[in-house]
């Protein structure tokens, strides 16, 4: 890390570092021997931690915490009136946003960065874990924690960094990886791309050319908007799916004993891999695809790639299952970030393939009003999947209400083809969990707001 050319910002001030992007930076750069210093609106676990290893963090914004730094970071959930963000400005300190940061730290390393609407998360973690297995000793930052190391970074010794490329805001184009995974492009976000889908995939073409000539990009070529953009991206194309359209093809897959067995053919090079992961789904399917191509293309053996996919054990909130005890009765409780209709149905359809014949039941949180509008059709659509449905209300994630969507609207459109759909709004569902557990094995917990802490009082009430 001595190749980085900051050296003199000693002092960095992160707004919003309780952000799962940013824990990841500030820990790098605390144990890189940066002094970090950090606001944000409510103390987590994973600020604790942070505290642990030396970086002071303030609950609340205010602007005296920026007086003594050289530098400050931005997460992109700030918003612009933010009191400590105005006091930078009018200082004079330099402002980055957490992208640019990241974009930074890479480039001493052999960079991988991995972008795409679903899976970025997981697909990094993958990467991370068969690195390791390797004895590469990689630095990673990922958005959820890494549930075999219980974090969501790493500084390692090796020459490897593995990051994810977040194209929700556009910031992603601040990175300049050496290899880059696409996992798929999906209709969200769409309104920071002006509610164009053309201006979002174009957005990841430019992503793609941000790679240096000597640089290589692995797809997804399954994904209609990926395989329509293939033609425009001007660099060395590593293809994957399950259609035989690209170099290595998925095929044989079958489920036994809780893991996904399949082959993976590389068509080029003729040659044929029997793998298997604990993951389930065939979404995972495709993020551990995504993560062999990058590891052969880095001379990984298929020893240590399988090794890698044998230790990896999940990431947080990622369909992370656990058990409950209603009235000594066992249930699964399943906990998943979703909050895409594409990704909420990857989940339904996963806990049926886990848990054939079992009734499931879902809680869910919608995030964000725009989405929501943008896709209620969908939303109501998959949410009718289920069994059992509890709604509660729409996580704002600084957005104003728009009206005319809310959770109720939501509800009594499901209602129209669901006798089992149950508007919860903000009240506790827990009563209704004690009444009606008898009528379902599967329950999960379904959002990216604060219905985390509601699975964690699921669990302190049951498990």
């Amino acid at each position: 890390m001595s190749k980085l050319g900051f050296q003199k910002f000693k002092k960095i001030h992160m707004i919003g570092i309780g952000g799962s992007g940013m824990i990841g930076i500030a820990t790098i750069l605390q144990k890189t021997g940066f002094k970090i210093t950090g606001s944000d609106l409510v103390i987590s676990d994973e600020l604790k931690e942070l505290k642990k290893i030396g970086v002071k963090v303030q609950i609340g914004h205010e602007p005296e915490l920026v007086k003594n730094a050289d530098l400050v970071v931005a997460s992109s959930a700030i918003s612009k009136k933010n009191t400590e963000l105005l006091y930078s400005k009018k200082c004079g300190l330099t402002i980055i946003p957490r992208a640019e940061m990241l974009g930074t730290l890479m480039r001493p390393y052999r960079s991988i960065a991995i972008a795409g609407s679903h899976g970025k998360t997981s697909t990094t973690s993958i990467i991370a874990s068969i690195f390791n297995a390797a004895n590469l000793s990689p630095t990673y930052v990922v958005g959820g924690q890494v549930l075999s190391v219980g974090r969501s970074s790493n500084l390692g010794d090796g020459n490897y960094i593995i990051v994810e490329a977040d194209e929700s805001d556009g910031s992603f184009m601040h990175l300049q990886p050496d290899v880059a995974v696409i996992t798929n492009i999906d209709n969200d976000h769409l309104y920071f791309y002006e509610n164009n889908q053309d201006k979002l995939n174009q957005s990841f073409v430019s992503f793609a050319e941000n790679l240096p000539f000597y640089g290589h990009i692995i797809l997804n070529i399954d994904d209609k908007n990926i395989y329509k953009i293939s033609r425009n991206i001007h660099r060395k194309q590593i293809t994957f799916g399950f259609s035989g359209k690209g170099r290595f093809q998925i095929s044989d897959v079958s489920f036994q004993n809780g893991s996904q067995k399949f082959k993976l053919t590389d068509n080029l090079n003729k040659k044929c891999h029997n793998f298997s992961t604990n993951l389930n789904g065939k979404h995972n399917l495709y993020n551990v695809a995504a993560a062999i191509c990058v590891a052969i293309e880095e001379n990984i053996s298929i020893k240590n790639i399988s090794k890698g996919l044998e230790e990896f054990k999940g990431v947080g909130r990622r369909f992370e299952v656990s058990k409950l005890y209603f009235s000594k009765q066992a249930h699964v409780l399943i906990d998943d970030y979703g909050h895409h209709p594409a990704e909420i149905f990857a989940t339904i359809q996963a806990a049926r393939e886990k848990f054939p014949r079992l009734k499931i039941c879902m809680i869910f949180e919608p995030h964000r009003f725009t989405r929501t509008q943008q896709l209620f059709d969908d939303f109501a659509k998959v949410l009718s999947k289920v069994d059992y449905l509890l709604l509660l209300d729409i996580y704002p994630a600084s957005e104003k209400p728009i009206k005319g969507i809310s959770s109720k609207k939501l509800i009594s459109q499901i209602k129209k083809n669901h006798k089992n759909a149950h508007f919860i709004g903000n009240k506790d569902p827990i009563n209704w969990l004690k009444e009606n557990h008898h009528n379902f094995s599967v329950l999960i917990t379904q959002g990216a707001g604060t219905i985390s802490k509601l699975n964690i009082e699921i669990k302190r009430k049951w498990q």
